[in-house]
């Protein structure tokens, strides 16, 4: 029998491969449709939140910028005592005059000069931040009138009334400028037009001070004696506690945010080192550490900080002290006293000044009120 349709089986296969081909297509077209979803939402998702995260960065980084600024300039307020006042009680306070240098940045420095002997040790005063040179006046005085030495009392940068130069880098700068204080002594002369300084410097200085002067000693040889009180080990401790002072909430992170774009802020001038990994090249030189309980923080760095020297080291520390200098505008005139003349004696032993008594004075030993204090030593005399 003819079959009225030859190619039947035929075009049924070709007709069959189309449904497959449509179907497959169809499938093909609903799973590329099912891929393009999450595609498309990732987009949304990513053209909304981008812009929150950028927004919340900056937002980071403005308030780091703003916590940096407000460190970086620090309280100003009128000196306790200008040499003027001062030299209507004392003779000595009557010949401290007002000088001013560049530091090694080019920028100015100034500071008050009591100049001692010919041939002797010169001794640089440095406050701790938010303080001034009207601070160390009365120990600047003291120290002239039982050494002989030559005093220099400077405004760190940012401090004082109406600074020379208006932002503190919180230690970097400062310590360049320790080194420029140092070649202005150098460069001083009596009438005679010899020098004034001796070789030997001193340091004495506190909390922002204290840093400055001892990385400055790692530095310069002719720095052979410390007495350093409150002693952070690094700028950001110093940051961390001039942004506590306004806002003691949280301040811990706040420092931290403060930290990050310190440096530059501060055109690169912000430290990051650690005094513990300086102090060994410190071993040679004569130390006293000083510390108060009034503020923990430093008094647990310093406490680290007389660890970091190493075998050898002529270290003398006094750690529980109350007040330390960190808070003796606070402290009674007796206590104030105390402290000026434990710090005036540790300079005179160590640069071998002799105090011979008066033949009609009797040699007495008297115990200054400071129970509170702890002695330890690596290498320790005793007063």
């Amino acid at each position: 029998m003819i079959s009225l349709f030859p190619n039947r089986q035929k075009y049924g296969n070709i007709f069959i491969g189309l449904l497959k081909a449509v179907f497959k297509a169809n499938l093909s077209q609903q799973f590329q449709e099912y891929m393009r979803i999450p595609k498309r939402l990732i987009k949304a998702l990513y053209k909304l939140i981008l812009p929150i995260v950028i927004l919340i960065l900056l937002i980071f980084f403005g308030l780091s910028l703003s916590l940096i600024h407000i460190a970086s300039d620090p309280p100003k307020a009128t000196y306790l005592i200008t040499p003027d006042k001062y030299g209507r009680l004392s003779a000595r306070g009557a010949k401290i005059t007002d000088e001013t240098w560049s530091n090694l940045d080019g920028t100015q420095a100034r500071g008050w000069l009591l100049r001692g002997a010919q041939g002797k040790p010169a001794i640089i005063l440095l406050h701790h931040y938010g303080a001034d040179r009207s601070h160390v006046l009365n120990l600047g005085v003291k120290l002239n009138e039982a050494t002989d030495f030559t005093i220099l009392m400077p405004d760190l940068r940012g401090h004082g009334q109406n600074p020379l130069v208006r932002y503190t880098t919180l230690g970097g700068s400062e310590t360049e400028d320790v080194l420029a204080a140092i070649e202005f002594l150098k460069s001083l002369k009596t009438p005679e037009n010899t020098m004034l300084v001796g070789n030997e410097i001193g340091i004495y200085g506190v909390e922002l001070g204290a840093f400055a002067g001892f990385r400055a000693a790692s530095k310069e040889n002719s720095i052979t004696v410390l007495a350093l009180d409150s002693v952070p080990l690094t700028s950001d401790e110093i940051l961390y506690l001039s942004i506590r002072r306004k806002y003691p909430f949280a301040a811990s992170y706040t420092s931290s945010l403060a930290s990050t774009v310190a440096n530059l802020y501060l055109y690169g001038r912000y430290t990051r080192d650690s005094l513990c990994d300086v102090a060994p090249l410190l071993k040679d030189r004569k130390v006293m550490l000083l510390a108060g309980i009034e503020e923990p923080l430093l008094q647990d760095s310093t406490q680290k900080l007389i660890g970091c020297f190493g075998p050898g080291a002529d270290i003398q520390s006094y750690t529980g002290l109350a007040p330390s200098g960190y808070d003796l505008i606070n402290a009674s005139p007796e206590q104030g006293n105390a402290y000026d003349q434990r710090v005036i004696d540790f300079f005179k032993r160590a640069f071998g000044v002799q105090t011979l008594p008066e033949p009609s004075q009797a040699v007495t030993t008297i115990k200054m009120p400071d129970q509170k204090a702890s002695p330890s030593s690596t290498s320790m005399t005793e007063y």
